[in-house]
């Protein structure tokens, strides 16, 4: 396996959390686990090797080579695999949080859990652009031309700061804001803040926190890089260990014990950094 992370255009850095290239020569090893935990992170991929299949509890879907594919906010495991047992390539746009509802012009809690493909959404803008990556012959151009096109309608859609400022509260209190806190600093009501996540984020802020409480631990257990207990190390984001474990079970499918004995090296792709 390969991974290669790309440099993003200045003008969307802190709306694009990252972009990415995968490439491998067959599928990924039947020990792998293969699954992708929610990261709080809106995706598009498109395949310019191979297919792919993405999968969950209430999702099947295969994206064809050179078609571009959203994936809304989830806050469910996926399980993700190529198409075909040959050589593969993927490139991968994962959107921060606040960053999605800047490009893509519908309600993302219609997507919630969902794939699409990009077509349905933009139409022929979308179609454009696909024939355009898939006639350059380069990743290097596809890229370019990828990037060229986010910022094109980046710049088209205004900024929507009370949003973006809860965002940010949650990302750095880890996920531990409640939404009393952030009804005070902002003077807006939770069901004023539920009705605005739901419209440009995808999930309730309840839900975000979740999440984003969750990747804290998730991250540190897949890098495997510390000796100590993580399980006891991060209880300290959680209620008490029966909350902990709710969750992880919630977002991975498996409780904390069983999950560190798995092989899930790809997962690791969609870490969030």
């Amino acid at each position: 396996m390969r991974l290669q992370h790309i440099n993003i255009h200045p003008t969307l850095k802190g709306y694009i959390e990252k972009i990415w290239v995968f490439e491998n020569n067959g599928r990924v090893s039947h020990d792998d686990l293969k699954l992708i935990v929610p990261n709080g992170l809106i995706k598009l991929t498109i395949p310019f090797r191979n297919g792919n299949i993405g999968k969950n509890d209430v999702c099947y879907h295969i994206s064809k080579e050179h078609q571009m594919t959203l994936i809304g906010m989830c806050d469910l495991p996926a399980i993700i695999d190529v198409e075909n047992d040959a050589p593969s390539g993927t490139i991968g746009v994962e959107f921060s949080p606040m960053g999605a509802y800047r490009f893509f012009r519908l309600r993302q809690n219609d997507i919630k859990n969902q794939i699409h493909l990009l077509v349905d959404v933009l139409g022929k803008t979308a179609r454009d652009i696909e024939e355009q990556i898939a006639n350059s012959e380069s990743i290097e151009q596809k890229l370019k031309i990828l990037q060229n096109f986010l910022l094109s309608i980046f710049i088209q859609n205004n900024s929507d700061l009370i949003l973006e400022y809860c965002i940010r509260k949650i990302n750095s209190s880890k996920g531990s804001v409640s939404i009393k806190q952030l009804e005070k600093e902002t003077g807006y009501s939770s069901r004023w803040l539920n009705m605005k996540f739901d419209e440009k984020v995808g999930i309730s802020p309840k839900n975000l926190c979740s999440i984003t409480r969750f990747q804290f631990y998730y991250q540190a257990l897949a890098q495997r890089n510390t000796g100590v207990s993580l399980q006891k190390d991060y209880y300290n984001l959680y209620y008490d260990q029966a909350h902990f474990t709710k969750d992880f079970k919630r977002f991975t499918g498996l409780p904390p014990m069983k999950f560190e004995q798995q092989v899930n090296d790809f997962g690791k792709i969609f870490l969030r950094e």
